[in-house]
């Protein structure tokens, strides 16, 4: 399984961006996807996770109601919207994905990551 996240930038804050997460062939249709971040001197957390028919999203409270998770079975890929994107938004963005249909915020429960793409908010 290979996983290619991009999108990551410099914003300012409040502004938008969009990331991206492409799986290889064969490796995306009916699994669970989720992404994390991890800021500098700090631990991986979850953001947010979605199933493997998209209809049950999970996302951590520090983005609910800013950030939108989707994926698009057709091209393989998933997206976080994240719009009025705050300083401590600001960290290297992994997608992962389960080997199940069921979404977690865990992230033991991922077993492919992909490298991460770097979001900078500056204020």
């Amino acid at each position: 399984v290979q996983l290619q996240a991009s999108g990551g930038g410099l914003v300012q804050a409040g502004g938008s961006l969009r990331l991206s997460c492409a799986a290889s062939e064969h490796a995306f249709t009916g699994y669970a996807m989720g992404w994390f971040r991890q800021a500098p001197g700090k631990e991986r957390e979850f953001v947010s996770a979605i199933s493997g028919k998209g209809g049950i999203t999970y996302y951590a409270d520090s983005v609910k109601g800013r950030f939108t998770i989707s994926r698009d079975d057709a091209k393989s890929t998933m997206y976080l919207y994240m719009n009025s994107l705050k300083p401590e938004d600001a960290a290297v963005y992994y997608c992962a994905r389960r080997d199940v249909p069921f979404p977690s915020r865990e992230s033991t429960d991922f077993r492919s990551w992909g490298r991460g793409t770097l979001v900078t908010v500056s204020s």
